[in-house]
């Protein structure tokens, strides 16, 4: 009988952790919170709002998350070990999004903390992630580039507009001046 609870209870690990590394495989980022002091309403409310940013968050025991990174270890490697309650957010668009939403809830509530993040491959501390979210998203920098693209090519195109403009003005006024006279 218990040799049954534990091939069910191993089972039930290996297909979280199967999970998991899923979760893992499809995410772009990832960030590491300490969710210890919010409410159930408050976590619910967090992932709900991370929803709508293409973002996940997860709370997982920190040995099955390990796990699961031990399986994508070339993807996301992980320095630091986890200590406490960990919820991981995956992040499988731009991570600008996402960030922004987690800073708003860390500004409002002082929880949950970042322990760390892994953007696009790269280990980031709490600080980093905390700046990174304070970027515009990717397509407001996309929109501002092209505006600083447009910039010179409006001005010239106004400045022979300008001079075209002035010409015209003065061969209509000599044209003015020369029918007065006849």
């Amino acid at each position: 009988m218990e040799q049954k609870k534990i091939n069910s209870s191993r089972e039930k690990k290996q297909k979280i952790v199967a999970q998991i590394a899923d979760k893992v495989s499809l995410a772009k980022s990832l960030v590491f919170t300490n969710y210890q002091g919010l409410s159930h309403k408050q976590i619910e409310q967090l992932k709900k709002a991370l929803k709508q940013t293409d973002a996940e968050l997860a709370i997982t025991k920190n040995t099955l998350l390990k796990l699961a990174l031990k399986v994508h270890s070339s993807k996301f490697i992980v320095q630091s070990s986890f200590e406490g309650p960990t919820a991981t957010l995956f992040i499988y668009g731009d991570p600008v999004g996402p960030l922004k939403q987690l800073a708003k809830t860390i500004k409002e509530l002082n929880l949950p903390t970042i322990k760390l993040g892994i953007i696009e491959q790269r280990v980031l501390s709490s600080e980093e992630i905390i700046k990174l979210s304070m970027l515009p998203s990717r397509e407001v920098l996309i929109a501002q580039f092209v505006g600083q693209m447009k910039a010179p090519i409006y001005g010239l195109h106004r400045a022979l507009n300008f001079n075209i403009q002035k010409l015209v003005v003065t061969l209509k006024a000599i044209q003015k001046q020369s029918q007065d006279k006849s």
